[in-house]
């Protein structure tokens, strides 16, 4: 059963006629009768409630019946532990009982169990339909997984219920302090948004450009930007976030399958038969002036268009789209040419093969791992090329000239060289033989040769952040 409901109807740009008649065009559903509520002012929240109330079917649930709760969510508290928000679907639930969760098959004793009115309201037991919260001093939020089924350990249910999908990292990157000494206070933060948050995957991980810092799983690209955000504005760490990248299958000539998380860690390509990349279905609703714009952005991004339709004056467009491609900056562009009117939404389609090549950056004829990527082949040349260009204005003047290059394999895509500082040389030389000029400029020259073999090049912070925010 489904109530629609209009909110926010107090702001100015409120248009409950057209609104209502795209829930009909899009839904399918009658809106004749939709609630008009604004959560603000208080208006049509006591239609609301009776809406509740009369409309929506009541709670079905056999009390006799072994105990089936649906985890609906969990949260970590300093003080009481884990506390877990269930719905009773069969059975009752009492404190003091041993439940299980099903997927994992841990054990745990209820210490109590309560209701929120809205604070929280300690209760002797919960039947079918109720929700409630319960703690049993469990310790980590990620041992209680949304959408599992708990149930008593001496009298289980036969069935979970059904639907149950554990959270799988898709994006990954690396997140390095600005401030290497400042590499403890990125544990200790990581580890406590952890204890909140069993969707965020982590593990330590060492480069040579940036020091220590720790390899994260996201659910997507917003996930990402909170976990980096919180740990910005709430533990005051400056970050560098490598170039997120995705998991790809990698597919090795004797028959086995390997995923690569890091771009980095790819194997020796005369052992690899054929890469598979990940690609999702986007749906991106877009009014009618942006649309030829957004296809473009779609097309550039090598998708494949799926479906366009249209509700009112707006456009549906469905696209199956590359994750590595979205994964850049693919929302901010999109964004950007719809003046911010677009709204984007994407679900997992599975893995397809493709034309997919690791491209190195090497500094000095060293490779920068933070750096490294992975691109289809018929772009790397472009976005090789568009990366030294980059690099060759971040990266400070030395003693000795620099070479920047990206490559792929031993091949050499694309090059730059960043010409070294010189001293004058030659300025007290007054008249005589030219060879005594060039006598000294050729030492000069030997002196660089030697220094540009042992030198080492710094690399600043900034280079790597002004880098990874290109425009793909």
């Amino acid at each position: 059963e489904i109530v629609p409901v209009l909110n926010k109807i107090d702001l100015p740009a409120s248009e409950c006629d057209r609104v209502a008649e795209q829930i009909e065009d899009v839904i399918g559903i009658d809106a004749s009768g939709a609630i008009r509520v604004s959560a603000k002012t208080g208006v049509g929240i006591k239609e609301t409630l009776e809406a509740v109330v009369n409309l929506l079917p009541a709670p079905k649930g056999d009390r006799a019946a072994p105990l089936k709760a649906m985890l609906v969510d969990s949260w970590y508290d300093s003080y009481l532990g884990v506390i877990v928000l269930v719905r009773i679907m069969d059975g009752v639930l009492k404190k003091g009982d041993t439940i299980m969760m099903m997927q994992n098959g841990s054990k745990h004793h209820v210490d109590r169990i309560g209701v929120f009115r809205p604070a929280m309201q300690p209760v002797d037991e919960l039947g079918p339909g109720e929700i409630g919260f319960l703690t049993a001093s469990i310790k980590q939020v990620r041992d209680t997984k949304v959408g599992d089924t708990i149930t008593h350990d001496k009298r289980p249910t036969e069935k979970a219920l059904p639907g149950f999908k554990p959270s799988v990292p898709v994006v990954f990157c690396g997140l390095f302090p600005v401030d290497s000494a400042e590499f403890e206070d990125l544990r200790d933060a990581i580890e406590k948004l952890a204890l909140n948050d069993a969707s965020f995957s982590y593990e330590m991980e060492t480069s040579a450009a940036l020091g220590f810092g720790f390899r994260c799983g996201f659910l997507g690209l917003l996930h990402l930007e909170v976990i980096r955000d919180r740990i910005e504005r709430e533990y005051d760490i400056e970050l560098i976030t490598t170039a997120p990248s995705v998991i790809y299958h990698v597919y090795m000539k004797d028959g086995t399958m390997q995923e690569l998380h890091n771009p980095a860690d790819m194997p020796d390509l005369t052992y690899v038969d054929h890469l598979e990349e990940p690609r999702i279905k986007a749906t991106i609703l877009v009014p009618d002036e942006y649309l030829g714009d957004v296809l473009k952005l779609c097309q550039d991004r090598r998708g494949i268009q799926m479906d366009l339709t249209y509700a009112g004056s707006r456009a549906m467009v469905v696209y199956d789209l590359p994750l590595n491609e979205v994964v850049f900056d693919f929302y901010d562009r999109l964004k950007s040419v719809t003046k911010g009117y677009a709204s984007f939404d994407y679900q997992m389609l599975g893995y397809r093969e493709d034309y997919l090549v690791k491209m190195s950056i090497l500094v000095n004829d060293e490779p920068v791992d933070a750096l490294s990527t992975m691109v289809h082949r018929d772009r790397a040349d472009t976005r090789g090329r568009a990366m030294v260009e980059k690099l060759k204005d971040l990266i400070p003047r030395h003693m000795f000239k620099i070479p920047i290059q990206a490559a792929i394999g031993g091949k050499v895509i694309a090059r730059e060289t960043l010409s070294a500082m010189r001293k004058d040389v030659t300025a007290k030389c007054y008249g005589g033989d030219a060879s005594r000029k060039r006598k000294l400029l050729d030492k000069q020259k030997a002196g660089k040769k030697k220094m540009r073999q042992f030198g080492k090049v710094d690399i600043p912070q900034e280079a790597f952040i002004s880098a990874l925010k290109m425009d793909g």
